[in-house]
């Protein structure tokens, strides 16, 4: 391969020789490697000043020329004029390769003389296909020529001989398996090959051909200017119609037949059928916009099709709902089931959906269990709550995967076209806002864009922008809360819970914040700083002989992440505490949720010497007999049950259900959000083991802890829990 104008060396003689044109050397070497590989043996020759590539031409003709369009000493259009004017200089096809906002350059370009353009960044089967196309037509341009040429020489030294030389050049042609023809100044065929006649009929040449060929409406036009001019033409795509009705696309070029007194006789066009070519690169295009588990449209089609509505609401005063969905616990079914039953769903969700659209409606897969609608013509907003209802109903009938019945909702976010913006980018981050919303206000609902939603968007990107500089200032602070043993109200551990010292606002509670910092993917950096600061503190408390459990939350967040166990480890290992002071608290959904990985994530964090307790637990959607599989050695029972455990009977025969089944399994049991003396006395009188809440204490600084419960003389010793495997 050659590059910068130099020569390439071992090229086999008559090779077809391609110039690659680009000032910018990482395109041009691109554009070089590519074109190489389009067929074996191509000398290819790059060139970063087009004016040298003029002069290397000048010395030998390119078979096919690759140029870019905006080059600082002359741009395409100028180039390509100038190639042109050299002698033979019509005959090379030239391909223009220019950006996508560069059409009118592009345009003009063509306009000067150019076979055919690319768009930045180049497809590489696109470019090989056309390319390869190209330097095919040229070769069977060159050897019509030399063909002609020959017979010319051979009717000029030997007439006598002239029927079977012309017979010999017949069969000749017939060979070519482009299709060519000839046409006098008449416009009638005077000369057809085999592919031609098989492709068009015998009959078509009985006619002028601008008549005998449907769709050949230039065909006497482009005879005309050769007739005219001398010179062939540029090779330039037409469509025609073949004898069975099949429209077909082909690459011709035109040249003159000259007799021996040098009089233009006859013009010769040679065509190449690109059709399945063509048919090939429309397929490549489409299935770059198709999605391809689904072959619904992508995101780049669907914002093209946004675009173009953007710009109809201008014109129009009917509405475009653009409607975000995105499908609820889906990711909980592709952990439980394996991805390619999730794969499965989603192709089912796109086939109901497509079932509820009417004709002009575009859905289209934005990525993962992200589905976009849009409805364009509506009369009424209250069309687009149709059309959200009529998703949710059919959502209502349960999805049949290999024999499995799965039920998935979706949360809905709409967008109104014109009235909420008439960009694409503006619609789209306006539906996604909605569908936040939708989302934190409960599953399977809708919202329409609000314009407060802008705010609610600012106020998370100052949240944002403030718990980085926390975590980088070290902003948060770790409180204690103790856990006492109701037997005889001693310490038997303390659960850890982070505050957030915020330099303005004070003391910030963790319900303003955690959520906050799991839809960031900031919970995993938190939780690393609370484990590592608490055990920090524990090892303190350890030299000085003040024994105490300490009880971290994981957020389900940090565990759907593969590796706590090792992040776990290494604290414990920098840290130096004995892993039996320490309990990992996790709740139900981040089990419940995560099945398959879950259970080999408990084993390994036991087998570091931690214990495991399961916090909240009534909240989710687990059972004692789905607990008794998992390794935990405590259950916390949620306080939302305590707090109504003196007035309502069902949640006082719940927790007590929950006492006595735990018991059976063998598991310690704690209530928390204890408030008052009767709770305190009924939880007692159920056997329960541990209680925490504001009825001993709320949660206080370690120095604070330290001195109410670490120093006091009876304060009891660490009670071993039972450790199930």
């Amino acid at each position: 391969m050659a590059s910068d104008g130099t020569e390439q060396t071992g090229i086999a003689h008559g090779a077809a020789r391609v110039y690659v044109i680009d000032d910018r050397i990482t395109n041009r070497n691109i554009l070089t490697r590519l074109a190489a590989s389009v067929e074996e043996g191509l000398h290819v020759q790059a060139f970063a000043n087009p004016e040298d590539a003029l002069a290397a031409a000048t010395e030998r003709m390119p078979d096919l020329i690759i140029t870019d369009y905006k080059m600082p000493q002359m741009d395409g259009a100028t180039f390509i004029a100038a190639f042109r004017a050299l002698p033979a200089g019509d005959e090379t096809p030239i391909v223009v390769i220019t950006v996508y906002e560069d059409r009118d350059y592009c345009y003009r370009a063509l306009e000067a003389g150019a076979t055919d353009f690319l768009l930045s960044p180049v497809d590489h089967l696109e470019f090989r296909a056309r390319a390869r196309n190209l330097l095919t037509l040229r070769r069977q341009q060159k050897l019509l020529e030399e063909r002609a040429k020959s017979l010319a020489a051979t009717l000029q030294d030997d007439r006598s001989r002239s029927e079977e030389r012309q017979a010999q050049w017949h069969r000749l042609l017939d060979r070519l398996p482009a299709a060519v023809h000839a046409v006098d100044r008449d416009g009638k065929v005077t000369l057809a090959n085999r592919t031609w006649r098989s492709l068009f009929g015998d009959e078509a040449m009985a006619k002028p051909v601008a008549q005998g060929l449907d769709g050949c409406d230039q065909e006497a036009v482009l005879n005309a200017k050769v007739f005219d001019t001398g010179m062939p033409l540029a090779p330039i795509e037409q469509e025609l119609v073949d004898r069975l009705g099949q429209r077909r696309t082909f690459l011709t070029t035109r040249s003159p037949m000259f007799d021996v007194t040098r009089r233009i006789v006859e013009v010769v066009n040679v065509a190449v059928d690109i059709t399945d070519i063509r048919k090939a690169e429309d397929q490549l295009r489409e299935a770059r916009h198709r999605d391809r588990l689904t072959g619904l449209v992508n995101r780049d089609r669907l914002l093209d099709r946004l675009q173009q509505e953007g710009a109809r609401a201008l014109r129009s005063n009917d509405i475009s709902a653009f409607v975000l969905l995105d499908l609820d616990r889906f990711k909980s079914i592709n952990d439980v089931f394996g991805h390619s039953f999730g794969d499965e769903l989603l192709l089912g969700v796109a086939q109901r959906l497509g079932r509820l659209l009417r004709e002009g409606d575009t859905l289209a897969r934005l990525g993962g269990d992200e589905f976009a609608i849009l409805a364009t013509d509506l009369r009424r907003v209250d069309d687009a709550v149709d059309l959200v209802h009529r998703v949710r109903e059919a959502f209502e009938e349960p999805f049949i995967i290999r024999g499995q019945e799965i039920h998935s909702g979706a949360s809905f976010g709409i967008a109104l076209m014109p009235r909420d913006g008439r960009s694409a980018d503006q619609i789209t981050r306006k539906a996604e806002l909605a569908m936040y919303r939708a989302k934190a206000a409960g599953r399977d609902g809708y919202r329409f864009y609000a314009h407060d939603m802008n705010a609610s968007a600012s106020r998370l990107l100052a949240m944002e922008r403030d718990l980085r500089d926390a975590l980088a200032r070290g902003q948060f602070v770790l409180h204690y809360q103790p856990q006492l043993a109701l037997a005889d109200e001693t310490l038997v551990g303390a659960e850890v819970l982070v505050r957030w010292q915020h330099p303005r606002r004070g003391l910030v509670l963790p319900g303003e914040f955690i959520g906050v910092c799991e839809e960031l993917g900031l919970i995993g950096s938190l939780s690393n700083l609370v484990m590592t600061d608490a055990l920090t503190e524990l090892q303190g408390w350890q030299k000085r002989d003040l024994p105490v459990r300490l009880a971290i939350n994981i957020s389900p967040a940090q565990f759907r992440v593969p590796g706590l166990e090792l992040t776990v480890e290494r604290i414990l290992k920098d840290t130096g505490v004995d892993p039996s002071f320490v309990e990992i608290e996790l709740t139900e959904t981040s089990v419940i949720d995560h099945t398959d990985t879950a259970l080999e994530s408990l084993r390994r964090l036991c087998a570091l010497g931690v214990t495991l307790s399961l916090d909240d637990f009534g909240t989710g959607y687990s059972s004692l007999s789905y607990v008794r599989r998992l390794p935990v050695s405590k259950l916390k029972i949620d306080q939302s049950f305590i707090h109504n455990l003196t007035t309502s009977r069902s949640d006082r025969s719940i927790v007590e259900g929950i006492v006595q089944l735990c018991h059976k399994l063998q598991l310690t049991v704690i209530a928390e959000g204890v408030e008052t003396a009767d709770q305190l006395r009924i939880l007692r009188e159920m056997g329960c083991d541990a209680v925490q809440g504001l009825y001993f204490s709320a949660p206080l600084p370690a120095a604070s802890f330290e001195a109410q419960f670490l120093d006091r003389r009876d304060a009891a010793p660490v009670i071993p829990l039972r450790q199930r495997r």
